[in-house]
């Protein structure tokens, strides 16, 4: 069994046929930082490899699912990083290769052999919806809340798994505005199998896994690669590489580099409170004077009193 240090793997006691991974950073919302999407993967494997096993069910520690990628992380200092860099020119290919290797890390979920469930709690929110929406299916809480905020600025959902789970129009709902929604009206969008109250999803969760369970392992999956196999047809694998370029894009273009640099400058809270306000948003030329005029800020600004920084990317 591997060693894991963002999050849990054990088959459930009452019932062996489950596989439980719970993502294990609760400090931090169980946020997303450089080892755990390998991590995920390597717990779903170790399921897959297990023949008792025959559903997998993914949950999160604490008071959240997954507030996203961890920016205190990938974010904060003026530290280059294949997926921020702050030399110049940026080099796509070199951050297109490791946010593709995080989402093929996200996508085991997807290809798995053996179903799997997001049981979501509190906020899966950013980098945290493209977990919760690579599992086949996802029971929630009716006050838990999934979305992608960054649509608004400084991201794009690597795993463009809105458009195949939503539907255009609501999925361009969602990016549009970077809005949030809660498990109740996920379920009513047939984005969530079932929304139930928070002291109810941990049995909902178990009663649905266990009716799974009982399936032989050979059903469950021809099942599963039938259908996977209708997104592969419609272009899954296509849309996610440009998806994942044009995330890269836009963390390194006028606004993402205005938003950044704000983040630096103020701190992420300060960054992000005005990223999903709904205040018009710098870019292009205003964008590329503001983050100019930051850099100059944070180059006579000492180290040790630069803002801090919070999650949700």
């Amino acid at each position: 069994m591997p060693r894991f240090h963002t999050l849990k793997y054990a088959r459930d006691r009452a019932n062996p046929r489950i596989a439980r991974i719970t993502l294990n950073r609760p400090e931090r919302l169980n946020a997303i930082d450089e080892r755990m999407p390998g991590e995920i993967r390597r717990a779903v494997e170790a399921a897959n490899a297990d023949d008792a096993v025959h559903v997998i069910v993914l949950a999160g520690a604490g008071r959240a699912f997954c507030a996203g990628y961890d920016l205190q992380a990938f974010g904060e200092g003026m530290v280059d990083h294949p997926c921020q860099q702050e030399s110049s020119p940026w080099d796509p290919m070199l951050d297109y290769r490791t946010m593709k290797r995080f989402t093929e890390d996200f996508m085991s979920l997807w290809h798995s052999y053996k179903p799997t469930i997001a049981q979501v709690h509190g906020h899966a929110v950013a980098g945290g919806s493209d977990i919760a929406l690579c599992c086949d299916l996802l029971v929630m809480a009716d006050d838990a809340h999934i979305g992608y905020m960054p649509a608004r600025v400084w991201g794009c959902p690597t795993t463009a798994m809105w458009a195949f789970r939503l539907g255009p129009m609501r999925a361009k709902r969602m990016m549009f505005t970077g809005d949030t929604i809660d498990g109740t009206t996920a379920k009513e969008w047939g984005l969530a199998t079932d929304a139930v109250p928070p002291a109810q999803l941990e049995a909902a969760v178990r009663e649905l896994a266990g009716r799974i369970a009982g399936v032989p392992r050979g059903q469950l999956m021809m099942h599963k690669l039938v259908v996977n196999q209708v997104l592969d047809a419609m272009g899954l694998e296509q849309t996610q590489m440009f998806a994942t370029l044009f995330d890269g894009i836009t963390r390194h273009d006028p606004q993402g580099l205005w938003f950044r640099r704000r983040a630096q400058l103020h701190g992420y809270k300060d960054a992000v409170a005005w990223r999903d306000s709904g205040r018009p948003i710098p870019e292009a030329a205003e964008a590329q004077a503001l983050a100019a005029q930051m850099q100059r800020e944070l180059a006579r600004k000492p180290r040790a009193g630069r803002a801090g920084g919070a999650r949700k990317r």
